[in-house]
């Protein structure tokens, strides 16, 4: 019913079943993972007025497990990439997977996708920093090539009293180009 995506790695259409409404995909070295795609495989749709809550597991310095909450699947929304990379160091949230004696290793990390309501589904609030940036590409791009170009320009700044008179050189104010 789902697969789970990471680049670089075989894609992975064979969740271990942990309960009749719970799935778990491992994911071994996850410290070298920034984004995890999850879809539906087509074959099995969710029962009319459900969907799939998507949650990440890693264990913490004590091993203990800690989930939290990316986001979710549905018929309608049957894939969603979420960014984990800034998680492994983020505080747990609620969760149904708390009853479930899962086997935690050191390098391997869980996604657990849990069919709800979409009602419950609808309820529930994501981790923040786990969705993808809705910015397209090359807004994106540009943004950081501007602020690249800005600190790097600034790195030459020089005081009024610093500068020396060179009839070849051309300088611009720093606040001109922040204000550009």
């Amino acid at each position: 019913m789902f697969g789970c995506l990471v680049a670089g790695r075989l894609v992975q259409a064979a969740p271990q079943q942990v309960a009749e409404d719970k799935f778990v995909f491992d994911l071994p070295d996850y410290e070298n993972i920034n984004h995890v795609v999850v879809f539906m495989l087509g074959t099995i749709p969710f029962p009319e007025g459900m969907g799939g809550s998507v949650y990440f597991c890693y264990p913490d310095q004590s091993g203990m497990a800690v989930w939290q909450l990316l986001g979710f699947v549905t018929n309608e929304k049957p894939s969603a990439i979420f960014k984990i990379s800034g998680l492994k160091s983020g505080k747990g949230s609620q969760h149904p997977f708390g009853a479930m004696n899962l086997p935690q290793t050191p390098t391997v990390a869980q996604i657990g996708i849990s069919v709800e309501l979409l009602d419950n589904l609808a309820q529930q609030t994501p981790v923040a920093s786990a969705a993808v940036s809705s910015v397209d590409s090359f807004t994106e791009f540009t943004q950081k090539m501007l602020d690249n170009f800005y600190n790097f320009a600034s790195s030459f700044a020089v005081t009024q009293a610093q500068m020396t008179p060179n009839p070849s050189e051309a300088f611009i104010p720093a606040n001109v180009v922040l204000k550009w």
